[in-house]
């Protein structure tokens, strides 16, 4: 059987997924194409239905909640990992009301994230993440939202931060910050789901037991190659949670869910919940 999949090409998702990726595991017949995308593509794909299954943002999930269910594998989820939000050093006090701010996709964790610390920043302009470092430094946005490398080379670039999103909403909810995570069709079934959900935990087990090594496969896809910057990145985006959400991760993703609710309150969940059942 042929199933599509889509991932970022960050360090973390192409770390969790090489082996599954690149034939090293039994799958027992399955087998994937793999789609490249940054977040906010795949979450437009989600939204879309184009992909059997696929990383997004949690921030997307209310969207597509009746035609996928949420794995518990393979996510991004964690303390200390959010979302940063930059300005120039010049620009003096952040004004959210009058301030044009870059975002890394309508439908990511990261918007959400911006809605909750400042509601009245409604001036956002949507881009590629990997753009946002760039515009803000050409002026071209006051603000920028930074994900994925860029909370490692903005200050090296000559930015400084305005506030840690994710410090925010650890602060205001206690829990982990929920980022991404993998979907997976509804209409496969929970027995393939389940199937995919743990050939997704083997492929970051491999991974995992090569400490400190990086693969050709996630060096090749990485936008930032400067090789501490790819370890960085995975040490601080894989985690426990990436092998399975349990109770904890759950729980942060409903409490996103929540407030994606009073962002968008027309969005209605499945009777059944989001989660990929037992």
């Amino acid at each position: 059987m042929r199933l599509t999949l889509g991932i970022s090409p960050c360090p973390n998702d192409t770390f969790i997924f090489d082996a599954l990726a690149n034939g090293a595991l039994d799958t027992g017949g399955l087998e994937l194409e793999v789609f490249h995308e940054d977040v906010e593509t795949l979450n437009e794909w989600a939204v879309e239905g184009r992909l059997d299954l696929s990383k997004v943002s949690y921030g997307v999930v209310p969207r597509v909640a009746t035609e996928y269910a949420v794995l518990e594998a393979g996510g991004a989820v964690g303390r200390g990992v959010g979302p940063l939000l930059v300005a120039r050093p010049d620009a003096g006090p952040f004004r959210p009301e009058a301030a044009t701010v870059a975002v890394p996709g309508r439908h990511t964790t990261a918007n959400l994230l911006l809605s909750l610390a400042y509601p009245s920043a409604r001036a956002r302009r949507f881009m590629v993440f990997s753009d946002i470092e760039r515009a803000v430094l050409a002026r071209e946005v006051d603000a920028g939202v930074l994900i994925h490398e860029g909370r490692f080379t903005y200050e090296a670039k000559g930015l400084a931060r305005v506030e840690d999103l994710g410090a925010f909403w650890e602060r205001e909810t206690g829990a982990p910050i929920p980022l991404g995570g993998i979907l997976g069709r509804r209409r496969l079934g929970a027995e393939l789901l389940r199937r995919v959900d743990a050939l997704v935990r083997a492929s970051l087990e491999r991974a995992r037991a090569r400490p400190g090594h990086l693969s050709a496969y996630v060096r090749r896809h990485a936008q930032e190659m400067d090789e501490s910057v790819m370890r960085r990145h995975v040490d601080l985006y894989v985690n426990e949670f990436s092998l399975g959400l349990g109770a904890g991760g759950r729980r942060a993703v409903e409490a996103l869910l929540r407030v994606a609710a009073r962002d968008e309150p027309g969005l209605a969940l499945p009777r059944e919940g989001v989660f990929l059942g037992p």
